[in-house]
C-alpha cells in the first residue's frame, strides 16, 4: 500500500534533524546511565573503549562503513541517511559530554527510561520524513529485498553486534533487555502520530 507524502519540504527537514538530535540524546542518556546500553550502542562503545575516539566518532565511522554494504544490495542513500550518518554521533557525543552521570540506580534508570522513549520517538520522526532510512535500517531493507525476513536479518545483524561489542568492554546489562523489548512498540505507538511519508526522488 502507497503512503502519500505529508507536509512540506522544511516541516520533514524539521522532523529529521530534530528526530536525530532527540535520537543523539536518547543515546547518551542510555550510555550515562550504566545500566545497559542498545546492542548497536553496545557496539559502539566496545570499539570505543579500545581504540580511545568518542562513542560518537564511532557511531559516525560505522554508520560510514555499514553504508558501504548498502552498494551489493544496491540501495540508495537518501538525504536523511547522509544526515544520520553525519549529525548522529555529534549529537551523540553533545548528550554524553552534557549529561551528569547519574550518582544513584534511581536516577540511572530514570535515565534509561527517558532514552528508551525518546529513541522510540526519535526514529517515528526521522523515518516519518521520508528523507531516507538511516544506515543500518537501509541494511534491513536490502536483507529483505534479498528475501531475508527483517526480524531475522534484524536478529543475526544485533546479535553479533552485542557480541562483539560486549567482547571489547561495552555494557551490556538489563537496560539492554529493556531496549530490546520496548524499542519495537514504543516506535509503533509514536508512528500514529507522525504519518509516515513517501520518499521523493
Amino acid at each position: 500500500m502507497s503512503v502519500p507524502a505529508v507536509g512540506s519540504l522544511p516541516s520533514r527537514l524539521l522532523r529529521l534533524y530534530g528526530g536525530l538530535a532527540l535520537y543523539g540524546l536518547g543515546i547518551g542518556l542510555q550510555i550515562e546511565s550504566g545500566v545497559g546500553n542498545s546492542p548497536w550502542d553496545v557496539f559502539h562503545q566496545g570499539v570505543a573503549l579500545r581504540t580511545g575516539l568518542t562513542i560518537g566518532t564511532i557511531i559516525i565511522l560505522v554508520g560510514a562503513l555499514v553504508m558501504l554494504l548498502w552498494i551489493p544490495l544496491k540501495q540508495k542513500p537518501g538525504i536523511g541517511t547522509i544526515s544520520n550518518v553525519v549529525f548522529l554521533g555529534l549529537f551523540a557525543d553533545a548528550a554524553i559530554w552534557l549529561l551528569p552521570t547519574p550518582v544513584h540506580w534511581a536516577i540511572s534508570w530514570t535515565y534509561l527510561l527517558i532514552a528508551v522513549v525518546a529513541i522510540g520517538l526519535a526514529t517515528a520522526l526521522y523515518i516519518s520524513a521520508g528523507l531516507g532510512p538511516g544506515p543500518r535500517d537501509g541494511i534491513m531493507t536490502g536483507l529483505m529485498r534479498l528475501g531475508l525476513s527483517v526480524r531475522l536479518g534484524r536478529f543475526l545483524i544485533e546479535i553479533t553486534a552485542l557480541g562483539v561489542g560486549w567482547l571489547l568492554g561495552g555494557t551490556l546489562g538489563l537496560g539492554t533487555l529493556v531496549f530490546a523489548l520496548a524499542i519495537g512498540p514504543l516506535t509503533q505507538l509514536f508512528t500514529r502520530w507522525f504519518p509516515l511519508t513517501r520518499e521523493t526522488p
